[in-house]
């Protein structure tokens, strides 16, 4: 018995060493200090968080949905965003019915007016009536519309359309408007960590200068959007003018030639001209007759001369 109650205690013994030992091994870790002082360091440093950069992502069909604002995509209604603009001047025979019908073909193709100025000009005593009108025509009838204003033209005097492409443009928005708002998310994580109001206010001013940036990323990208959706098209209206009346030319009365007063010198240098013409005549004949002709009459003359000597030293 003794032996047995021996044995029971040792083994209590060696029971609660081990006990003991196993509590010492699990003894609870300390817990861990709150990091509040360094959350407060973070939001005081003055420089703004950096995001990490995104790469530019090709556009996808659908909406972009960005705080509660609807982007479009470009591919939701082609590959590329074109903003087309073109200018028409055409020449009229009524200024009215063309307007009646701009607003026809406006309303057909399914567009709007932008603008509108009529304004009158005097022609030989009458006031004819022009116009001005800006429209804005979907992009895929642009070219039907085109058509159609030139038919109410007698003639087109003159046409200039262009296109812009600003697709590249477009997705370097959508590619800023996302740093932007991850820039926003991550200064919206500080102002929840704020500690004091001068935090809240810093970080706060932070966030509203993110967010004004992208309210200014998100209309720039609505409007390319919407000038690429619809195409502006100005068409000037002139009526055709009545052509001026012909006037008769006057035949010019030819001018009476005056008549100059009498000189001498003409008469006296006329009078010397002829002289000196008859002299040289005179001359030139002498010089023949004494070149050409008297060699000729010498021989006869000579003969002559020798009988009448001889018959009369005979006689």
């Amino acid at each position: 018995m003794k032996t047995y109650m021996r044995w029971i205690g040792m083994g209590m013994v060696v029971l609660g060493w081990v006990l003991s030992g196993c509590s010492a091994a699990r003894a609870p870790e300390p817990a861990p200090e709150p990091v509040v002082k360094e959350a407060a360091v973070e939001v005081e440093a003055p420089a703004m968080p950096t995001p990490e950069p995104q790469p530019t992502a090709a556009p996808t069909a659908g909406l972009n949905q960005t705080s509660g604002h609807a982007l479009p995509e470009v591919s939701q209604r082609s590959n590329r965003l074109i903003v087309k603009n073109a200018e028409l001047k055409l020449l009229v025979g009524d200024t009215d019915l063309t307007i009646d019908g701009v607003a026809q073909i406006v309303g057909d193709v399914d567009g709007y007016i932008i603008s509108s100025r009529v304004w009158y000009q005097e022609w030989q005593a009458e006031n004819y009536k022009y116009a001005t009108i800006t429209l804005g025509v979907p992009v895929d009838q642009f070219e039907t519309a085109m058509r159609r204003l030139r038919n109410l033209a007698m003639r087109v005097v003159d046409e200039t359309a262009s296109g812009q492409d600003v697709t590249d443009e477009y997705v370097d928005l959508q590619s800023r408007l996302g740093n932007l708002e991850a820039t926003r998310d991550r200064i919206r994580e500080f102002l929840d960590q704020a500690q004091s109001v001068d935090e809240a206010l810093k970080v706060n001013a932070q966030l509203a200068e993110v967010e004004a940036e992208i309210e200014q990323v998100q209309g720039r990208m609505n409007y390319l959007f919407d000038r690429a959706a619809f195409s502006t098209i100005t068409v000037q209206v002139e009526p055709e003018l009545p052509p001026l009346p012909e006037t008769p030319t006057p035949t010019p009365t030819p001018a009476p030639t005056p008549i100059p007063p009498w000189s001498p010198a003409p008469t006296i240098r006329s009078a010397w001209e002829t002289l000196t013409s008859i002299l040289q005549i005179l001359v030139d004949m002498t010089i023949w007759l004494v070149i050409v002709v008297l060699p000729f009459l010498i021989p006869p003359l000579a003969i002559l001369v020798g009988v009448r000597y001889w018959v009369k030293h005979k006689a």
